[in-house]
């Protein structure tokens, strides 16, 4: 079962959204996580911690789960 994580804006960064998650602890440790973990966007690879994650974004994250992007 995929994790809802709700955000208040229209789009959220993959390294806030990691952060947001609990899947980070600060920020500054994104650009390690995105170069060390492989990381699923809709299904495709990404590797860009400015990738712009919107409402309805599917995020997979093998060994930390599945979350659904979701505005409030």
């Amino acid at each position: 079962m995929a994790k809802k994580i709700e955000i208040s804006t229209d789009y959220i960064t993959l390294g806030q959204f990691l952060k947001l998650a609990e899947v980070i602890q600060t920020g500054g440790m994104a650009k390690w996580f995105v170069s060390e973990h492989e990381i699923y966007v809709n299904g495709e690879p990404e590797n860009r911690r400015g990738k712009k994650l919107v409402n309805k974004d599917i995020v997979d994250i093998p060994g930390f789960g599945t979350f659904i992007v979701s505005n409030v």
